[in-house]
């Protein structure tokens, strides 16, 4: 999935939602929304899409719960492999090169 143009936008925020620790589909939904103020709302088919391309390409993995009263054979659980965690970073560096060569132009200033 991770190449030079970089990470998709869901699967880069499935990533940072699940560097805070294991989730499931719902949590995951609201981590994004919490970490983007709201601008994005991942929908149902995209989240479990792009979980699948990230677990076929080792970056996720399907867990157990954290804890026994999180445990419903209804929720899937998902957390960061080591893989995972070395593509969001990289994927982290790259974006912030990207704003602070922004940020030198001010181009943000103008939003």
């Amino acid at each position: 999935m991770s190449d030079h143009f970089g990470l998709p936008r869901s699967a880069f925020l499935i990533l940072l939602a699940l560097s805070d620790g294991p989730g499931h589909g719902l949590g995951i939904i609201t981590r994004v929304e919490n970490a983007t103020s709201g601008s994005v709302e991942l929908g149902p088919g995209t989240l479990y899409g792009t979980i699948q391309i990230l677990a076929a390409d080792g970056l996720i993995r399907e867990c157990e719960a954290p804890t026994p009263d999180q445990a419903d054979r209804r929720r899937r659980f998902f957390k960061l492999t080591p893989r995972g965690d070395r593509a969001l970073r990289a994927e982290a560096a790259r974006l912030r090169i990207l704003v602070e060569a922004a940020a030198t132009r001010r181009l943000m200033d103008q939003v």
